[in-house]
């Protein structure tokens, strides 16, 4: 008896990447594209509709609710599908939103076909894949836990690198103008650097935060 094909979401504001992945993915007997979401929102309602195994969840939507929101929003639901981020990011600051959020795996868009397709079965079957360059980091986030950032910290750092002051961090983030100022001081010791400028350029270096 054949097994019934996995069935498959695409979440992608970008068509020609949604066309992109169908065309890699249904060249596989064992996987089925039965729809396609052009927003995070849309991916949620059509993950909630109960017809859908694995849905492959890009991170950026442009306005609007992101990749992570949407992927804790369908991996709440239970017996939900499960979600395979696949994106262009790589960041600290894309992938542990991500992870945190219940993500299965979480694949680089220049994976090989193959790949992708190996991974979608992997997510189906609720294993884990990772990009090698996404894995390399988690590892050395577990190796040297006193020295990454946390999730809160590169939050800072990203207002930061986006000309946020004090003040208006404070305010975006519901915090204290002090709590700021102590998380900032945090990064600039595990980055053994003195200022806003040295810590947004180290830790884009280090692929903590995008630019």
């Amino acid at each position: 008896m054949t097994a019934a094909p996995i069935r498959l979401l695409l979440a992608d504001d970008h068509p020609v990447v949604r066309a992109g992945l169908r065309a890699v993915l249904e060249t596989e007997p064992d996987l089925v594209v039965v729809a396609e979401a052009a927003t995070a929102q849309e991916a949620v309602a059509r993950a909630a509709e109960g017809d859908i195994d694995v849905v492959l969840m890009d991170l950026q939507f442009g306005a609007g609710m992101n990749g992570a929101e949407a992927t804790a929003a369908i991996t709440a639901r239970p017996g939900g599908p499960r979600v395979l981020v696949v994106t262009t990011y790589d960041t600290d600051a894309d992938t542990l939103p991500a992870i945190e959020a219940g993500a299965t795996g979480y694949l680089l868009k220049d994976a090989l076909p193959e790949d992708l397709a190996a991974a979608a079965r992997t997510a189906a079957a609720g294993r884990t894949t990772l990009a090698p360059s996404v894995a390399d980091r988690l590892m050395n986030r577990l190796r040297t836990p006193g020295a990454a950032l946390t999730r809160r910290e590169i939050e800072v750092l990203t207002l930061v690198a986006d000309g946020l002051s004090n003040h208006a961090l404070a305010r975006r983030l519901h915090l204290t103008e002090g709590t700021v100022k102590s998380h900032l001081a945090r990064v600039y010791s595990k980055l053994g650097v003195d200022s806003r400028t040295a810590a947004v350029a180290a830790a884009t270096q280090l692929g903590l935060i995008r630019r």
